[in-house]
């Protein structure tokens, strides 16, 4: 058999893992989703961070509604992605979910009269994933989207997963971004030379 390219590799683990995520059961995700959350409100570089990043869930992935509200509700910048162009998103600032619509891949975005967040500004980034490993590597959609973005980004990335979906076969490309955190409904893996407010949760 030919020995498959990272691309090719990646394209194959998605098919598989989306497979898996269609027969997760519902009430694990909603257990493991409050874990998350939990787990994500309780670092310090949430507790200290004033600029939030957070992408919106999908069908199948974390639900991050309660993130959102909970950063909103402390006052906290909050940014969403919204798509630009193909492989392109910025960082948009909202004020509450009723903010957002329909975009991109049935992606719910904030309008195009949203203001911007640089990614400079950003002190916590958290990304989402089709799955990933302990060590930290990610596997994403394909399309590129966040890690252009997170290359700009100098504040804490931290990539969420169901402990369920995880997996330690997920090759890497040259232009993966590495993560600070990677973080399920059960541990906190601390990644990178990143120390920005990392305490708190397990290692």
């Amino acid at each position: 058999m030919e020995r498959c390219d990272a691309k090719e590799l990646k394209k194959i683990l998605r098919k598989e893992v989306r497979a898996k995520i269609e027969i997760l059961d519902p009430e694990y995700c909603i257990q493991a989703d409050r874990d998350i959350f939990k787990q994500v409100t309780e670092l310090e570089a949430y507790k200290q961070g004033k600029a939030i990043f957070c992408f919106v869930g999908t069908k199948g992935e974390i639900d991050t509604a309660p993130i959102i509200n909970h950063a909103l509700s402390l006052g906290k910048q909050v940014a969403v992605p919204k798509c630009r162009s193909k492989g392109i998103m910025d960082a948009r600032l909202i004020q509450s979910l009723s903010d957002l619509r329909v975009g991109f891949y049935g992606i719910m975005e904030p309008d195009e009269y949203a203001p911007c967040l640089g990614p400079e500004k950003v002190d916590l980034a958290i990304i989402p994933c089709l799955s990933c490993s302990s060590s930290g590597k990610r596997l994403g959609y394909g399309g590129g989207y966040y890690d252009r973005y997170l290359e700009h980004v100098t504040g804490l990335k931290a990539v969420i997963c169901r402990r369920q979906i995880m997996r330690d076969d997920i090759p890497v490309e040259d232009h993966d971004q590495d993560v600070d955190l990677v973080i399920c409904e059960e541990n906190i893996w601390r990644l990178g030379e990143n120390d920005l407010f990392v305490s708190g949760g397990n290692s």
